[in-house]
């Protein structure tokens, strides 16, 4: 399962969803607390757009955006808070 979604915080975001404290949400429900992928935009209105996108693209589409950054399929997180 693949989740895509926007947000200020992504260290905060992702870590909420490592730790479930949302329970009834989609990234609790499927187990979504692998971070693969991430992009950072200069306004949210970009931000919005492209997560659209996303969204709309094929799942071949999704898995080319995040192998084109991570071919291995690693979790980002702690590469993103070590920076």
């Amino acid at each position: 399962m693949l989740y895509t979604g926007v947000t200020s915080d992504i260290t905060g975001r992702i870590w909420e969803h490592k730790n479930k404290v949302y329970p009834n949400s989609f990234a609790a429900k499927y187990n979504c607390d692998k971070l693969v992928y991430y992009f950072f935009y200069s306004s949210i209105e970009e931000a919005i757009a492209f997560e659209k996108a996303i969204k709309g693209g094929s799942r071949k589409y999704k898995k080319q955006l995040i192998e084109s950054i991570n071919p291995e399929w690693g979790d980002l997180y702690d590469k993103l808070i070590a920076e």
